[in-house]
């Protein structure tokens, strides 16, 4: 995967939001995101079909960009991992006719729907090798009785290790709260783990804690959305993350960095 190699440290934006979540502030143009992000000097893209192809000539080729492949309802009739139908949207033979460099689906440990997405992982895993392209696999607990955390090291844990077993290349998950609890999740699965960012942070010193936190204990770096391009200087924010991830500056440097 050129300019992301696996193993490597990287900050991946991810702009696929408005699938779920409908019309999100701060993606009302997304050609002007992807060319703020490009200059930013992130290392990757993770979006939807129709902004690759929209897009194509600004991505393909210039950053490393992975396509969300699956999908399910909308906030407006269901929320977040309280799915109750999940389906793949696009195939691998999509994603190889856009040129893109890989691509990503989710798996929902826990929710109703969690074998119909561990099918699409394997699913997807297999024409991923047969095609050349790599597999970020968003694996989350979701709310259960028997998942009343859905930070717990343990369950964050299990939740990454399986998305490995079923063929992910890269594991994109949650933060769970401590360094030892990440400890935990990156001590248990051999491929790279990437942060998920969620819901936008109260500070930009939060969102890099974390990240800085994460690093230390195995982490690879990590997949955000909101807590970028929501940001009042999204550049900064990259500048920032880029030095704690690439050059393991501590978090006051990495302030420094966003001025």
């Amino acid at each position: 995967m050129a300019g992301l190699r696996l193993g490597e440290k990287a900050v991946v934006v991810a702009m696929d939001h408005v699938k779920t979540l409908g019309l999100v502030p701060g993606l009302d143009d997304p050609g002007a995101v992807v060319d703020q992000m490009l200059e930013a000097g992130v290392d990757g893209v993770m979006t939807s079909y129709g902004i690759i192809k929209q897009y194509a000539d600004r991505l393909i080729g210039r950053v490393p960009t992975f396509l969300r492949l699956d999908g399910g309802p909308t906030i407006y009739r269901e929320d977040w991992l309280q799915y109750s139908r999940w389906s793949l949207m696009h195939s691998v033979a999509d994603a190889h006719a856009l040129g893109v460099d890989g691509v990503c689906v989710m798996a929902f440990m826990g929710a109703d729907v969690e074998l119909d997405t561990y099918e699409i992982v394997t699913r997807v895993a297999g024409d991923c090798h047969r095609f050349g392209l790599p597999l970020m696999v968003e694996a989350l607990p979701c709310p259960t009785e028997r998942i009343p955390d859905t930070k717990d090291p343990e369950a964050m844990a299990a939740a990454s290790r399986i998305a490995f077993e079923l063929g992910a290349d890269i594991v994109k998950t949650y933060y769970t709260g401590t360094p030892e609890g990440f400890s935990r999740v990156t001590g248990c699965c051999p491929v790279p783990v990437l942060l998920a960012g969620g819901p936008k942070m109260d500070t930009l010193r939060d969102t890099l804690q974390v990240v800085h936190d994460s690093v230390q204990v195995g982490g690879c770096g990590v997949v955000f959305g909101r807590n970028i391009w929501q940001a009042k200087d999204p550049a900064a924010v990259v500048r920032g993350l880029r030095a704690v991830i690439h050059d393991g500056a501590s978090v006051e440097a990495a302030l420094a960095a966003t001025e």
